[in-house]
């Protein structure tokens, strides 16, 4: 087979900025803890734990009972957070938030929690995930005289709320909850109590945990291991959890739905030492490298992982083939943003930024390149050159998912339809492009036996189409599913 094809796709490598990820994008992570006198500060660990799930603004929300404080800046947690902000967070409960914007812009009054002034006081809003049908409900809200403060999604569960006409604050959440559609993981602080609460169909996960007498919840447990609590168990689909100063008391209010968890999460976003969906994230990302090592097996002398998401995949693929690992690609962990960009000067600048090769792993070898997912394809083949300007004798491709044909509308940021390489061009033509020896995925069928567990029901709709909750047409308007794919040009 061809080392370095010349026919490959016609697709711009300048079309994007080489800073710009090519695989999907954060999401946000959510913590709250109830009953520790030392709240904001354990809240703020907590989401340093949980950074990897959104790093475009971070904040703090905490209640002593009487009063609701909060501050939230845009950037990192540690960019955000200091000695002086943190300590004007009082009182024993807070709940809090990292942002990455899957719906609304990336602006400071978009920052998460939320807060708004209602008929029950003040109470603040965390959410991960993303809501289908709230365009529709915000449009009419609008008509009928109502003012939003901020462009997110969350903020119409805060209206529905406010204006539901109900004397008990949990009865008029529930109420507002039964309206919407969607993906939410949801923390709701009042200034004596926290409620957590799951959609119906589990889309993303949400944990809970014990810190000595004080209750802790997160997206993820590495949340609760930063900051020594127990992990007690996931808050379930659907389930709706109070705690308050009486205690912790669990319901279940909403008609009840086939779970839909993210794959995505145990594939690509969740922390490898988390426990997430009841499971070690760890041991499916091993199940996963396995799975591509029996079903797309390759002579070669080493394997190596895209860092650092897939490196317990290639750690899988290496004990199910037999072949050697080696730490052969270097990914820079200090990036942030650039005042220069010579496109000209050097070439593949933004790859290079962030990525480097270990020239004496891979000199004369024939190394399989381990990831989790190819978007749009553009980084994963500038990479290729740079391990064949190392030396690489042959490269082959393993991806420990299925092709990515379909946007997410569930609070991953995927991109368009016609952005997706895999859906607008074949898994050869894909290949030439990158102008490597082979690439191959997982199936689906191969995906979901490699993360078989009871009871387990997983959402695969960025792989194939089939989404388990319907969206307005309002919210494909950016992603468009329903373009037809581009036309192949050859060079």
């Amino acid at each position: 087979m061809d080392t370095c094809c010349d026919n490959a796709l016609n697709i711009s490598d300048n079309q994007h900025n080489d800073l710009s990820p090519d695989r999907p994008t954060e999401e946000c992570g959510v913590f709250g803890i109830y009953g520790s006198e030392d709240a904001s500060n354990l809240a703020y660990l907590g989401l340093y734990a949980l950074q990897h799930r959104g790093q475009e603004s971070a904040g703090i929300a905490s209640s002593d009972g009487e009063h609701i404080y909060r501050f939230a800046g845009m950037g990192k947690v540690g960019d955000v957070f200091n000695e002086q902000n943190l300590s004007n967070l009082h009182g024993s409960m807070a709940i809090a938030h990292n942002r990455y914007s899957t719906t609304g812009s990336s602006f400071l009054r978009n920052a998460q929690p939320i807060r708004v002034e209602t008929r029950y006081g003040a109470i603040v809003l965390s959410h991960n995930g993303n809501l289908v049908n709230t365009a529709g409900i915000r449009s009419r809200l609008v008509e009928k005289g109502h003012i939003f403060q901020t462009s997110v999604d969350t903020e119409v569960i805060a209206h529905l709320i406010a204006m539901s006409g109900l004397e008990n604050f949990k009865d008029a959440l529930i109420s507002a909850l039964k309206q919407i559609e969607g993906a939410y993981s949801l923390l709701i602080m009042t200034k004596d109590t926290i409620y957590a609460v799951r959609d119906p169909n589990g889309f993303r996960p949400l944990v809970l945990g014990k810190l000595g007498d004080a209750w802790v919840l997160a997206s993820e447990t590495t949340s609760f291991d930063i900051i020594d609590a127990a992990y007690d168990r996931e808050v379930k689909p659907g389930e709706l959890i109070e705690i308050s100063r009486n205690g912790l008391t669990s319901s279940f209010p909403f008609e009840k739905r086939k779970e839909s968890l993210c794959v995505f999460e145990y594939i690509y976003f969740a922390r490898p030492d988390s426990i997430i969906f009841g499971h070690s994230v760890h041991d499916m990302r091993i199940q996963l490298g396995r799975m591509l090592a029996r079903q797309m097996p390759v002579e070669a002398d080493l394997v190596v992982a895209i860092p650092d998401s897939s490196v317990h995949a290639a750690l899988g693929y290496s004990y199910e083939s037999g072949i050697r690992y080696d730490i052969a690609m270097i990914r820079g962990h200090y990036i942030g943003r650039t005042f220069i960009e010579p496109s000209q000067k050097i070439r593949d600048f933004g790859a290079k930024i962030k990525y480097n090769v270990v020239k004496s792993a891979v000199k004369d070898k024939r190394i399989v390149v381990v990831d989790d997912s190819i978007m749009r394809g553009t980084t994963m083949r500038k990479i290729i050159k740079m391990f064949r300007n190392a030396g690489a004798k042959e490269v082959h491709i393993r991806i420990s998912a299925p092709p990515t044909k379909f946007p997410c509308f569930y609070g991953i940021d995927i991109p368009s339809h016609n952005e997706l390489i895999a859906a607008t061009h074949t898994i050869e033509e894909i290949r030439k492009y990158l102008r490597v020896e082979s690439i191959s995925y997982l199936t689906n069928e191969s995906l979901l036996a490699a993360v078989d567990k009871p009871d387990m029901h997983f959402c695969t709709a960025c792989f194939d189409g089939q989404y388990p909750v319907q969206f307005e047409q309002q919210n494909a308007s950016d992603k468009t599913r329903y373009e037809d794919g581009e036309q192949l040009e050859f060079y």
